[in-house]
């Protein structure tokens, strides 16, 4: 109700302000006739100098209303787009650790059983969140990207060229084009 509001009460304002020219201009067609038999034209040439000056302002003050508009609709595209953001952020430990569950083998049938149900729970989840944008960075095997993964380890692997990631060691996500977490990597030297 207040962005309407204020689109409102700037649409006034810019009313306003074309009201005000119009009377200025009248009051100043009908002055320069009466001063231009008196005065000469110095009258004139001062009223046209205020006429081009309040032009000026009236489309200065458009122009800042048309950048105002495009920012708030920027602002309210981004606005939309990355709604998700914290409760992504939030969720990312809860993927980590159903990744580690996972990770476990399983001595008996029902642990089996149990992981089979965890695995259907972690799959649903991860659905649901790349619904809302989620993107897994990949990572092993990669060129190093530092916008995308950071170094916590080196090793030397004389098999493989340099700055290549060689292990993921913990995934690194994003919400369709921002990094919400980058990918911690142990690369090679």
């Amino acid at each position: 109700m207040e962005k309407n509001s204020e689109v409102v009460n700037e649409d006034v304002v810019v009313d306003d302000l074309n009201e005000e020219m119009n009377t200025e201009i009248i009051s100043d067609e009908v002055l320069s006739e009466e001063t231009i038999d008196s005065e000469g034209g110095d009258i004139v040439k001062e009223f046209t100098m205020k006429l081009q000056e309040e032009e000026n302002k009236r489309l200065r003050l458009h122009a800042d209303y048309e950048n105002f508009k495009r920012r708030v609709t920027l602002d309210k595209e981004a606005q939309q787009k990355y709604r998700s953001q914290n409760i992504l952020t939030n969720l990312l430990p809860v993927l980590d650790n159903f990744s580690r569950a996972l990770s476990l083998e399983a001595n008996s049938e029902e642990v089996s059983s149990m992981m089979t149900g965890m695995e259907m729970i972690y799959r649903t989840l991860l659905d649901a969140l790349e619904a809302e944008g989620l993107v897994e960075i990949e990572a092993e095997d990669k060129d190093f990207d530092p916008n995308f993964h950071q170094a916590i380890m080196t090793e030397n692997d004389p098999d493989k060229p340099s700055g290549i990631v060689l292990e993921e060691l913990q995934k690194g996500y994003l919400l369709k084009d921002r990094v919400l977490r980058p990918s911690m990597v142990k690369v090679n030297e």
